[in-house]
């Protein structure tokens, strides 16, 4: 059984520089924008730009390695 967790929270322009960054060494996060779904849905709309990265616990060492340089730049 796979054990998540969360990774990042934040704007989505960021969210998306750093899910590049994890793709890119070859771990696919789990990505939740509760505005797009809510949207989706049809249901009132959360804050608009926001999204959270989760990866799976046993990538949880390499992930943040990838995204500390990412995240200090900012």
């Amino acid at each position: 059984m796979n054990t998540y967790k969360k990774l990042f929270s934040g704007n989505f322009i960021l969210a998306d520089r750093l899910i590049i960054a994890l793709q890119a060494q070859d771990i696919i996060p789990v990505v939740k924008d509760e505005s797009e779904s809510g949207r989706m849905a049809g249901f009132g709309v959360s804050p608009i730009g926001l999204k959270e990265i989760w990866v799976d616990d046993y990538e949880w060492d390499k992930a943040t390695l990838i995204i500390t340089p990412l995240l200090a730049e900012d």
